[in-house]
């Protein structure tokens, strides 16, 4: 059985008699906290309560600029530097030993030398599973740390569209080399990441390219390439997959770097979505991106995945939604797959400000992991279990279950999940796991005042001799509502702290917050 998520106390809410079903601008009066909070969390991973009166201060359109230019923000992190040379082709003189054991004759010498290059191999298997969990660490604490949230955020949007699992590529230089590349072409063009994905050494690997062959060419590559990652099923043919995979042969890896072996393409005319001509890789993206339904898939997916679900089910929702992606699709056709201005429209329509849009979205792992630290302030405490616990949870960033990326929605949710979610609140609140308290939980204490403090900017009406008031404010900060369906529960609670330390009181009604089903959403 599956815990109930309701984004309602009760069945779904009758929907206002009109959805704005344009991405016409929302009236910048209308930009209050609780926008400016809703924009926080879904072109990041929420803010403090202080960031949120920043935005409010600026204005909806600063407040977009800001978040959506982020390459404007200064951040002066210096990343780590990881190994390249882990899993790299064998040196002269590794290749010079492995012929030399090979050449001997069989015996005991050369069950050594073998047994040595074996050896030699599992060592740097292991040594690079390794930095692969740091490379884990690195982006979690990315994520956390960034004052240019939307740029981790779409980080992790194509990282999940272009879904590529170490687990297979088993070579944590080409993740990172990938993770990077997503990242500095985030908020760019579309078109500039579907020519740069069939160029990364770790798709190539991924999708089995590199195996590709003029004579035997390999269709993974070219059916995921418009099946996931452009057009999406029903938008092409059997034969433009067989036809794409020989203008994709050639299309291999040296090392840590793309490269076209000219020997191994297919130089002959291929007949691909209505085209025909000697054809390469580039030529078949170039047909992808001409497509009208290229750019309403990935409308679609932006919408999705900074929107709502669709379709979600309610008609009156998914009307307008229909719309609103497919002026989106019309946008970046226009503007050659341009995403930074259709983000913007996005942020600053009415339709993404629609009550009935707000508090919508199931949290994903990384987004209530991340989300947490980010608005309440809280300590990171253990990098290595905060990792563990968002795979537990479903997401295992660098790790996802196949090439379609992570389902999301109602799928982070069951039972094993939902119990997940609760300890690692615990933890980031307190210190305390399941088998015991941290023994560092007392030297890394969360603390409460600043929240409150920044609260009392935006609710004057908190008070110690005003519970009611300052409940409503905490409870519109972490689940952007006043009246879940256990508030009379939370005010009893609160209550029952009067004279109390406010700082335990505060970290223990955070506790009963965050087990509540309306904190699993966003």
């Amino acid at each position: 059985m599956q815990p109930t998520i309701s984004t309602r106390n009760d069945a779904p809410a009758a929907l206002p008699n009109r959805i704005s079903d344009t991405l016409a601008t929302l009236n910048p009066k209308s930009f209050g906290f609780e926008e400016a909070r809703h924009l926080l969390w879904r072109a990041g991973f929420g803010g403090t309560a202080s960031q949120v009166n920043t935005l409010v201060g600026w204005g909806m359109n600063k407040s977009v600029d800001y978040l959506v230019d982020y390459e404007k923000v200064v951040w002066d992190k210096r990343d780590p530097q990881f190994r390249s040379d882990i899993m790299g082709p064998p040196t002269a003189e590794q290749r010079k030993e492995a012929e030399a054991a090979r050449r001997m004759a069989n015996g005991v010498d050369k069950e050594t030398a073998l047994a040595k290059i074996r050896v030699m191999r599992q060592n740097a298997e292991q040594d690079d599973r390794a930095q692969m969990r740091e490379v884990q660490h690195w982006w979690l604490t990315r994520m956390i740390e960034s004052p240019r949230p939307l740029e981790e955020k779409l980080t992790l949007l194509w990282h999940g569209h272009f879904a590529t699992s170490y687990r297979t590529v088993e070579d944590s230089f080409h993740m990172l080399k990938q993770n990077q590349f997503l990242r500095k072409n985030a908020a760019g063009n579309f078109g500039d990441l579907l020519f740069g994905i069939i160029r990364d050494p770790a798709m190539i690997a991924y999708l089995d390219n590199n195996d590709s062959r003029k004579n035997r060419p390999n269709e993974n590559l070219a059916r995921e390439l418009m099946e996931l990652f452009s057009l999406g099923v029903g938008n092409y043919s059997e034969k433009d997959i067989k036809e794409g995979a020989r203008a994709l042969t050639g299309f291999t890896f040296r090392d840590d770097s793309f490269a076209f072996e000219r020997n191994n393409h297919d130089p002959n005319p291929k007949s691909i979505l209505g085209r025909s001509g000697p054809m390469d890789g580039d030529d078949f993206v170039k047909l992808i991106l001409e497509k009208r339904e290229c750019a309403q898939f990935v409308a679609t997916k932006l919408y999705r995945f900074f929107v709502n679900d669709f379709p979600c089910g309610r008609k009156p929702l998914d009307d307008a939604a229909k719309r609103v992606i497919g002026e989106m699709a019309s946008q970046l056709m226009g503007g050659r797959y341009e995403l930074r201005p259709v983000l913007k429209r996005l942020f600053t329509s009415q339709h993404f400000y629609e009550m009935s849009l707000r508090n919508e979205q199931i949290k994903s792992p990384t987004q209530l992991v991340v989300g947490a630290v980010r608005t309440l302030n809280t300590p990171v405490r253990d990098l290595s279990r905060v990792c563990d616990a968002m795979g537990r949870m479903g997401q295992d960033i660098f790790f996802p279950p196949s090439v379609k990326g992570w389902d999301g929605g109602r799928a982070w949710i069951n039972t094993a999940t939902m119990f997940v979610r609760q300890n690692i609140m615990v933890f980031l609140l307190t210190g305390k796991r399941p088998e015991g308290k941290d023994p560092l939980a007392n030297e890394d204490r969360f603390d409460t005042s600043a929240m409150l403090a920044q609260l009392r900017d935006a609710y004057p009406d908190m008070s110690d001799n005003n519970p009611s008031a300052t409940l409503d404010a905490i409870l519109r900060f972490t689940i952007g509502r006043t009246q879940p369906a256990g508030r009379a529960e939370l005010d009893r609670f609160m209550a029952s702290q009067r004279g109390k330390d406010p700082a335990t009181s505060i970290t223990e009604l955070l506790l009963l917050i965050t087990a509540m089903p309306e904190y699993q959403l966003c």
